[in-house]
């Protein structure tokens, strides 16, 4: 019988961790988050990870597979043309058990950017607030992010810095800066001022590469910086 040989990544309560090997049948799986279910319905019960839509729409089968970020729900094994899978928790993420990550670090830099269309008036609307096309389009790319956290494991800075926002955050900051409804830049852009912004990225472009859902990170980190600029000069010039 055809088989994957699974190597997983196994840490216990007390921290200790080591390496475990499964045998999955290659008939009864087609992605990674079908052979954890496989494992924990037939061979071990203990096996621990996190998962939900199964659709790569909720985020929340982040994992390191073969040593690079995935999304286990998404990585199908058959494309990867290899018949042994190693499975680790994800980088920079503080391991719960085995394959389960601590991701509150991870949302409260998130929240920390004011990730919601901020207004100077009364909110007291009697009609929506209107977008062109060409509008939505300044910040559609970056609204499909679904906070699996691939690119804060994939980003070397975080790796080394964990006061670092990170991709994610900047990348909600730029989706908000670039919504014509939203009236909260310059107090975004002084958030990711900070030593621990956007100044603070090396462009190594990481990021970008593991997004499953094609979003930019580092370019909009570009664009903060260019924001970031334009301040410092009204600044200077005695702009409000």
């Amino acid at each position: 019988m055809d088989e994957y040989t699974v190597e997983i990544k196994r840490t216990d309560a007390d921290g200790k961790s080591s390496m475990q090997t499964f045998k999955v049948p290659k008939d009864k799986v087609s992605t990674v988050l079908e052979t954890l279910l496989y494992i924990k319905g037939y061979l071990d019960q203990t096996l621990t990870f996190r998962y939900s839509c199964g659709m790569e729409i909720c985020g929340s089968c982040g994992m390191e597979i073969n040593g690079k970020p995935h999304m286990a729900c998404s990585f199908v094994l058959d494309n990867f043309k290899e018949d042994k899978i190693v499975i680790e928790p994800l980088k920079h993420f503080k391991i719960l058990r085995d394959l389960a990550v601590d991701i509150d670090p991870f949302f409260d830099k998130y929240k920390a950017v004011k990730p919601y269309i901020i207004r100077n008036d009364d909110g007291n609307y009697q009609k929506e607030l209107l977008q062109t096309p060409k509008q939505f389009d300044e910040y559609m790319d970056y609204s499909m992010c679904i906070k699996c956290g691939l690119c804060m494991a994939a980003c070397p800075i975080e790796g080394s810095d964990e006061d670092y926002l990170g991709p994610a955050p900047l990348t909600a900051a730029w989706r908000f800066i670039a919504d014509n409804r939203d009236q909260g830049k310059k107090m975004r852009l002084e958030i990711v001022s900070g030593t621990e912004g956007a100044s603070r990225c090396h462009f190594a472009g990481e990021c970008t590469e593991v997004c499953p859902k094609g979003v930019n990170p580092s370019f909009a980190i570009q664009k903060l910086r260019s924001s970031m600029l334009g301040l410092e000069f009204q600044k200077l010039f005695g702009g409000k």
